[in-house]
């Protein structure tokens, strides 16, 4: 093989695939926020045709990938020093920074604009304060500023369901804001686990977490404590619009094992943690994931059996 063949190969190879730029959406977590979204708009009081929904939905979806991609753009330096995220388009080569912040760009003008025109103004216009704060505030700002850059950035993660809402009503009330602060709450034990058993990463990286200027202890005190807050929150929601027996059901369950859990966490000192790899950590992680998904899934199971007659109290 001749050595411009070589070098062909190796440019081939390291060219971005659709997976790369798809990456850079963060699909993990705008599987998240479609969920979320989805759940505001079909919790809300209202028939919305399903053209609508779908396009509602879509442009959500593209919203939240935009923000991804900003914040990878920004946070490449620090994602190149990560484990967790070393991998990523960026830091592994594969999409140049400049690409991703255009791409970002891209995407947040039009998916606020389409969202705009497919449902209401005032649903573009949350999209694009989300988008914003996610990358502004949160991202550029608090991220690398404070230890309270999840506590505080957490709200860009809970507007989802108050856009779905907005875009099927054109209107606010009380409920939407419920499902935005259980999302709320939820986002610093959530995160904090993962600081615990990952502490290294943010160590590294210059991150300014909890578990890096407070310490662990005082990390795993503000995990029950929030949680304790959360589950208040969680159970309380089933006695409103979007709430109803298979809810609370669901709420009680989740928060009495969630409660459990956080406890486990509190007791723990470091020697017992470093031991077991931050076993219980990660299982309350894990746990943490499982949580959000089936409180969201016990409101839209309320929503939907609603019209029969079955849903509410």
């Amino acid at each position: 093989m001749s050595d411009a063949s070589i070098q062909a190969s190796i440019i081939h190879e390291d060219e971005a695939s659709f997976g790369d730029y798809f990456a850079l959406l963060k699909p993990r977590v705008m599987s998240l926020v479609v969920f979320t979204a989805l759940v505001g708009l079909l919790a809300a009081p209202v028939t919305v045709h399903p053209v609508i929904g779908f396009c509602a939905i879509l442009f959500i979806a593209i919203g939240g990938g935009a923000s991804g991609a900003l914040n990878m753009w920004w946070d490449a330096d620090i994602d190149a020093v990560m484990k967790r995220t070393k991998t990523r388009p960026i830091p592994a080569g594969k999409v140049e920074a400049g690409e991703a912040m255009s791409l970002g760009l891209a995407l947040s003008g039009m998916s606020v604009i389409m969202l705009a025109l497919a449902t209401n103004l005032m649903a573009g216009a949350f999209l694009a304060f989300t988008i914003f704060f996610y990358v502004v505030v949160y991202t550029m700002w608090l991220k690398r500023a404070t230890p309270q850059n999840i506590v505080i950035g957490g709200a860009a993660g809970a507007f989802p369901p108050v856009i779905g809402w907005i875009a099927a009503t054109g209107t606010m009330s009380v409920e939407p804001w419920l499902m935005f602060a259980l999302t709320f709450m939820w986002t610093p034990p959530h995160f904090w686990a993962l600081a615990l058993f990952m502490r290294k990463d943010y160590d590294d990286a210059g991150v300014p977490m909890l578990t890096v200027t407070h310490g662990r202890r005082t990390t795993r005190v503000h995990i029950l404590v929030y949680t304790i807050l959360l589950s208040v929150l969680a159970v309380g929601t089933s006695f409103s619009g979007i709430g109803g027996p298979i809810y609370l059901a669901v709420a009680l369950v989740l928060n009495a094992l969630f409660l459990h859990g956080a406890w486990k966490i509190w007791r723990r000192d470091e020697d017992d943690s470093e031991g077991d790899n931050f076993k219980v950590e990660r299982s309350f992680f894990k746990l943490s994931l499982l949580y959000l998904f089936l409180h969201f899934g016990a409101i839209l199971t309320e929503a939907l059996l609603k019209p029969f007659g079955l849903g509410g109290w």
